[in-house]
């Protein structure tokens, strides 16, 4: 199954339904479930804002559902779903639309750049 690296905190407010929309900053025709995998690299800023101190990193540590995918061709569509994917325009305009949530006991493994197919499982 294919899997996509996040860092965090943005893994686990995926997981937990408060962020479903990712940025990206490239568009993919790819659609289904995919495994949620914590990089090794945190966002430090963002993990003060969501009030986390310590989180897994370097694991598989859920899978969800890209139904869709938005692109945001300005500001004012970028700030209307804020509250969706809780980030700035910086991180790209391609919003992956999000569902279905699910957390699994972490798996340890690499990450990848982009969409990648995860051999661990």
């Amino acid at each position: 199954m294919k899997a996509l690296s996040l860092k965090q905190p943005y893994a686990e407010l995926i997981l937990q339904g408060r962020k479903t929309i990712e940025l990206r900053k490239w568009n993919t025709k790819f659609r289904g479930e995919f495994f949620i995998h914590a990089s090794k690299s945190i966002d430090k800023e963002a993990m003060k804002k969501f009030n986390f101190s310590e989180l897994p990193i370097g694991a598989i540590l859920g899978k969800a559902e890209l139904i869709e995918v938005k692109k945001y061709s300005n500001e004012i569509e970028h700030q209307a779903d804020k509250d969706k994917h809780l980030a700035s325009a910086i991180w790209g305009n391609y919003g992956f639309v999000l569902k279905n949530p699910i957390r699994i006991t972490p798996i340890d493994c690499k990450g990848a750049l982009g969409f990648w197919e995860c051999q661990e499982l």
